[in-house]
């Protein structure tokens, strides 16, 4: 007994030293022969007891373990020798066509425009978001832009889920869905993505865009003469099916059914269009949309990427919490933002999806997703559907609404966007180049946002706080961004609406409890403006 009450443990459960200092010994599977079956004291052989270490799946239980450095593997990509240099004309007769000198002159039309794309490349940190580590020696920035909104990449449920199918399937598929590629994992992903949108059916993909791309293209070639109406708003991925394409104004039900009357009737028409568009952060009135399409017998494709986990009771997106899932005949969603993964997926009508999946290419010729993805998806989607899902989800509304008044408090001009993307318009790519680097400079990464991903004139700052940064982080992004913006020239936005005639703040009664929004409303405290 004595012994026993030694263990740190034991000590404060009395009633559990008895139980064990009364009960015949049990080893425990993995045990040694002889010796303690305590994981925290060692009990065994003559000499007095002692603490001992316990073993590292017992400390996994009880604290994170340090993650090992990645110094090794980032020294199996270091070449032994540098590599050749050689000209694409080398092999080809001096009439050739100049490909090389072809591909320099576009090359050097980006650097020109401001819009060349040079990588960031950090080391996440995934015991502590959202920090990363940069540069050589390292030094600590914070993430202001990553699109794993809610942290779900470094859950630890998740990352249990990915080693264990790591284990049980090692590190890739071996091949497409159709040759040996489908584990019992794709299958349970695939009908857990169905049960979350309401839908008959899914299918997975490599990507969203691989989703978008292949189901829009197949459909379009499947469904004879079909013609595709789009929003002007929408993803690459959704332009490029080959069918004739109506282009309606960005979240415009009015427009789309002007456009939608002046199509023949009784042909194939597919409405496609983004529930939470990716850079403007709006919201698009799914409903009505929905509903113009059916009236024009057309079918709607809804592109919940941005949605899909952050929105809804279960994280079904726009659809779910708008309460509309039965007016979207197709989906598409993604596994690489709220749900932490990669990989992508629709979901619609049984023999909509069984065609995608029969006659798209991009389904057919891809090698399946890696197992461990799979099996972490499925554990992310279980967080994002329970309880800690919604805290999480209400989390995240709650700082992005709160950075984007602390923002326009300052006089930078952040979108009033009803989501959790908060965007800064620039509206020149060397000043939001410029931006992002000032602020990287101070440990702050916001990647600028340039053609040909916003529209020329549309560049941007694209913020996404998550529910990990901290009130006093967003203050410290709030300044420094502001002291950039100055620094610039940009020009600021006056801050609307009242402000306390006390401390000359600007009051948010959006962000106020009732009884703070009634004692400024009633008079308690002056206000001006």
């Amino acid at each position: 007994m004595a012994a026993l009450l030694r263990c740190p443990v034991l000590a404060r459960h009395p009633w559990l030293v008895r139980a064990l200092a009364t009960a015949p010994p049990r080893p425990h599977p993995g045990d040694p022969p002889e010796g303690s079956h305590c994981p925290f004291i060692d009990l065994g052989g003559e000499e007095p007891p002692f603490v001992q270490r316990a073993a590292p799946e017992v400390q996994e239980d009880v604290t994170s373990l340090e993650p090992e450095p990645l110094d090794w593997l980032l020294d199996l990509g270091d070449p032994l020798e540098d590599p050749p240099e050689r000209r694409l004309e080398e092999n080809l007769p001096e009439d050739a066509f100049p490909y090389e000198a072809v591909f320099g002159g576009r090359l050097a039309g980006l650097r020109r425009s401001h819009t060349y794309r040079e990588f960031t490349a950090v080391g996440r940190r995934a015991q502590h978001p959202p920090t990363a580590f940069l540069g050589s020696p390292p030094r600590l920035i914070q993430l202001w832009c990553s699109n794993d909104y809610l942290g779900m990449s470094r859950h630890p449920r998740v990352l249990r889920a990915a080693r264990a199918a790591l284990g049980a399937h090692g590190l890739g598929a071996g091949g497409t869905r159709n040759i040996g590629g489908t584990s019992p994992l794709h299958g349970a992903l695939e009908r857990a993505l169905a049960r979350l949108h309401r839908q008959p059916r899914a299918c997975l993909f490599s990507s969203c865009f691989a989703a978008n791309d292949t189901a829009l293209a197949t459909l379009a070639r499947l469904l004879p003469g079909c013609h595709i109406f789009s929003d002007a708003g929408n993803h690459a991925s959704n332009l490029r099916s080959g069918a004739p394409k109506h282009v309606f104004r960005h979240n415009d039900p009015q427009h789309l059914d002007e456009l939608l009357g002046r199509s023949p009737p009784g042909i194939p028409k597919i409405v496609a269009f983004e529930s939470v568009h990716s850079m403007d952060g709006s919201i698009a009135p799914l409903a009505e949309l929905c509903d113009v399409a059916h009236a024009h017998g057309a079918l709607t494709f809804v592109d919940e990427v941005h949605a899909v986990g952050l929105y809804g009771p279960r994280g079904g997106g726009i659809a779910e919490r708008d309460g509309v899932t039965g007016k979207v005949d197709v989906v598409s969603g993604t596994l690489g933002k709220a749900v932490g993964a990669v990989g992508g997926y629709i979901a619609g009508g049984a023999a909509l999806v069984d065609a995608v999946r029969s006659f798209g290419p991009g389904f057919i010729f891809t090698t399946a997703l890696p197992p461990p993805v799979v099996g972490g998806a499925l554990a992310a989607l279980r967080v994002l559907g329970g309880p800690e899902g919604g805290a999480l989800r209400r989390t995240h509304q709650r700082h992005a609404k709160h950075l984007r008044v602390l923002l326009r408090d300052r006089g930078v001009p952040a979108l009033p966007a009803p989501s959790h993307i908060v965007p800064v318009p620039v509206g020149d790519a060397l000043a939001a180049t410029r931006l992002s680097r000032a602020l990287l400079e101070r440990g702050l990464y916001v990647q600028a946002i340039n053609p040909p991903t916003v529209p020329r004139g549309g560049e941007l700052l694209r913020i996404a706080p998550t529910p990990h940064h901290s009130p006093a982080m967003m203050e410290h992004l709030a300044d420094q961004l502001s002291e950039c913006w100055g620094a610039l020239g940009l020009p600021r936005d006056t801050p609307l609406g009242p402000s306390c005639a006390s401390c000359q703040r600007p009051l948010h009664f959006s962000l106020m409890s009732d009884w703070e929004r009634q004692h400024f409303q009633l008079g308690g405290v002056p206000v001006m403006g």
